[in-house]
């Protein structure tokens, strides 16, 4: 198979090196030129023509936005953004640019962290292989909510009864950001529902995305905490490196986090899919986005198994249509739209119980 070239865009020498040395052991990916801030990046992008860029958002002279924006107009192409946690904010609005993943900066010192993320950098750029620049491309970058009131659980509410509630849940990987982002940025108003998200994400960078998500939403999103409920009009986001799930209190749900589980995802969609069809069986709407690989495909047979419903996203929407289309091979999934359909779809079914 063909080698994948990889240019590497970071100001910190320590960094290039780290990078190097990690796709070094890589038989199938080769780094074909290195960088030190933006300028360099487009010379060097033109005269080697590498099939993905890894790159670093804060440098000197042309940072990565900048870089991004030209790439993403001119000559559109996979960047992985290389990026540390207290970044988080900034790691967000490249993807909106057109970033397709990111992963945290190595760190300076050989630990198990330093391993796992290696692994992950070396697994993020085989699947650039399966990666749809469409999906980037047509993208509409989120519109920030209107300042308005939006509706607010008092702490003294009673938590609904799980027959009183209507259910979403939504799984996601590479290009999950910006599909969540648009979909819960176009949702209507007011649903009657609850939303649960797992978003493949390490941790650090969960309460980040929360923050920005709830800016551009119609409902409140907060990093999911270990025994909060489960409110109507309010979404949580499962915190990177945890498993989030839904469990019975009398007749009403919690939220609950783990690190163990038998998944090899942390955090899984399997489980939030798998605890979610359990709690609320056919009034469980379960929603497959963009991703590598087949988190999710279990937990869609056990929604539909409850009596639940489940929407996929369609392959020319996705970044990646690995999730989905596991999904959509168990032959268990109701609808296959695209992340513009999939706020309509999810507003019918809020209110009947049906799709269209």
């Amino acid at each position: 198979m063909k080698k994948i070239r990889v240019l590497v865009i970071d100001d910190s020498a320590f960094n290039r090196k780290a990078i190097r040395e990690m796709l070094s052991q890589a038989p199938d990916i080769e780094v074909a030129g290195m960088a030190g801030n933006g300028e360099e990046g487009l010379r060097q992008l033109r005269k080697l023509k590498p099939d993905l860029v890894t790159l670093d958002l804060e440098m000197p002279g042309m940072d990565g936005f900048t870089f991004l924006r030209i790439v993403m107009n001119q000559s559109p192409l996979p960047i992985l953004v290389v990026s540390s946690r207290r970044e988080a904010e900034s790691v967000f609005q490249a993807l909106e640019l057109g970033a397709v993943d990111f992963l945290p900066k190595p760190t300076r010192t050989i630990s198990p962290e330093l391993y796992n993320v290696k692994n992950e950098l070396i697994r993020k750029i085989r699947a650039a292989r399966d990666f749809r620049l469409e999906g980037i491309r047509e993208r509409p970058l989120p519109v920030p909510r209107p300042a308005a009131p939006r509706p607010v659980a008092p702490p003294h509410r009673p938590e609904p009864e799980v027959g009183g509630l209507r259910l979403v849940v939504i799984g996601a990987s590479t290009g999950g950001p910006a599909a969540i982002s648009q979909i819960l940025a176009t949702l209507r108003p007011g649903l009657p529902i609850g939303i649960a998200i797992t978003q493949h994400m390490p941790p650090g960078f969960t309460k980040a995305f929360a923050e920005r998500l709830d800016r551009f939403s119609a409902y409140p999103i907060k990093e999911a905490g270990d025994g909060d409920p489960l409110l109507p009009q309010q979404g949580y986001i499962s915190p990177g490196g945890k498993n989030l799930y839904l469990d019975r209190r009398g007749k009403n749900l919690v939220l609950k986090l783990s690190s163990r589980g038998r998944e090899k995802y942390l955090p899984s969609v399997d489980m939030l899919f798998e605890s979610a069809s359990e709690a609320a069986g056919r009034n469980c709407l379960g929603v497959v986005l963009t991703g590598m690989g087949n988190d999710g495909k279990d937990g869609v047979i056990r929604i539909k198994q409850k009596g639940g419903t489940v929407i996929a996203q369609s392959e020319e929407s996705s970044v990646v249509f690995g999730m989905p289309r596991e999904a959509i091979a168990t032959g268990r999934v109701d609808r296959v739209l695209s992340t513009e359909m999939i706020p309509r779809y999810i507003s019918t079914w809020a209110k009947t119980g049906e799709l269209e």
